[in-house]
């Protein structure tokens, strides 16, 4: 190549008039014209950080993290606190799952692979449906790709896209990013003491609407006791019906196939990862019918060449993701490292601990709600039904008020309303339940 190269990539080795030629075809005097970034988040080429050896580092890090409250979080809401046995860490932080990247090469990655492929059949068996896959990164951005999927393969003429009105709003936000650019719209329905206002669903579900979402528990840790009526009112609009949940969940619920369920979305990192109020592992499911749209990556079995049991990626290839116009996602990595995680969790618990573990927050959660309706002033649980981990609390006095007090006394919970709160037993020892509850007894008294 003739003339001097431009500074920068070696990957793109301009030289000055190649690039010149190339900014003066599209109206440019510059490269810094093509991009536009605010003048206070634009790298002036100095950091702003001080220099400093390794102790002085560690200092400053244990320094600002000794300034985090010590506080028993009774939060939910999304995100839930379960004990993560020693086991996910020692092993999970094996130098050949921690250096892996996404497992192309099946030869060098078998250990790797079954393991993925062990927790898409355990979803396979907690939903009813016949393909998961390990690729979403939080329940968000599944239920974006549950609503473009339905684009996709339903063959309404409608775009409506529904959502309970208490959907969490980084969800609503999500889901509202991923369908910008397309004939999709968002709206919702109602609901009424924390579940569907099935009538006033019935009422808006028509030819129009290409998707429908629900969820239980639902935000506020109701069980919704009709899905079935659900599941055959969206079924008989044509539109697809997705049920978002969790694998503890699961365990003892009804499956989501049996009430008509088309793509079961959700946060399975409630198990494999601690509380970390960002981090994430999205569920997705779906029929074996929309196989070759799913998103993400799957995991397949089948035989070598000497007629072992081998495992590999299948039937979507990378290009898939890269050349965009033929792309059913743009999700191009995956979270294969949290999916083992969860993988050796459930693993861990086995069938009847992780049935024991979702019945536990059933009757932890009754138990508390009941123990917290005795106190003056204070009613819980606020909705009527059956509720898992979580409920919400309804309180005389302001409810932000009551929260601050339990927090000077070392608790955290939500603040849904004026005058209600939210509590979670997820994670929660019995020790710390006794003192959420002494606590309460003395901020109300």
């Amino acid at each position: 190549m003739n003339g001097t190269r431009t500074s920068g990539s070696p990957y793109a080795p301009h030289t000055d008039e190649e690039t010149a030629t190339m900014l003066q075809a599209i109206g440019v005097e510059s490269v810094d014209d093509l991009f536009d970034i605010p003048p206070g988040v634009r790298f002036d080429d100095e950091f702003g950080i001080d220099a400093r050896t390794e102790r002085e580092t560690r200092a400053l890090v244990r320094d600002l993290l000794e300034r985090n409250d010590d506080l028993t979080e009774l939060l939910g809401r999304g995100h839930y606190g379960y004990y993560v046995p020693s086991l996910v860490d020692h092993l999970a932080d094996r130098s050949e799952f921690l250096t892996s990247y996404t497992q192309y090469q099946p030869e060098v990655s078998q250990g790797f692979l079954q393991a993925l492929f062990e927790y898409q059949s355990l979803l396979v068996e907690l939903t009813g449906l016949e393909i998961a896959n390990c690729s979403m990164y939080d329940a968000a951005t599944a239920l974006g790709e549950a609503a473009t999927l339905a684009e996709r393969v339903r063959d309404t003429s409608g775009h409506r896209v529904l959502v309970p009105d208490n959907i969490l709003d980084g969800r609503r936000s999500t889901l509202e990013n991923y369908v910008a650019g397309t004939d999709l719209v968002v709206e919702t329905y109602p609901t009424t003491g924390g579940t569907v206002d099935v009538q006033t669903l019935e009422s808006q579900v028509d030819e129009g609407v290409v998707m429908c979402y629900v969820e239980s528990p639902t935000v506020r840790g109701v069980i919704e006791p009709n899905l079935d009526s659900i599941g055959s009112l969206i079924g008989d609009a044509d539109a697809l019906f997705v049920l978002g949940s969790d694998p503890v969940a699961l365990a003892i619920l009804e499956r989501p196939a049996d009430v008509g369920a088309d793509v079961v979305i959700g946060d399975a990192s409630v198990l494999g990862l601690p509380t970390s109020y960002g981090m994430g592992l999205g569920l997705f499911a779906t029929r074996e019918g929309y196989l070759r749209q799913v998103p993400g990556r799957l995991v397949g079995v089948g035989e070598d060449a000497n007629g072992r049991r081998a495992f590999t990626l299948t039937l979507q290839t990378r290009e898939q993701h890269i050349r965009r116009e033929r792309a059913t996602s743009n999700i191009c990595t995956n979270q294969a490292w949290v999916a083992l995680r969860t993988a050796m969790h459930v693993g861990a618990l086995g069938p009847d601990g992780l049935v024991d573990l979702a019945s536990r927050d059933v009757t932890r959660a009754a138990d508390l709600a009941e123990r917290i309706d005795d106190l003056v002033g204070v009613t819980a649980p606020v909705d009527d039904g059956h509720h898992l981990r979580e409920f919400v609390i309804r309180v005389d006095q302001p409810a932000r008020a009551i929260a601050t007090d339990l927090k000077e006394r070392g608790y955290a919970v939500h603040v849904v309303g004026d005058h209600q709160l939210q509590a979670c037993v997820a994670g929660a020892t019995d020790d710390e339940l006794d003192g959420f509850v002494a606590a309460f007894e003395e901020v109300v008294a």
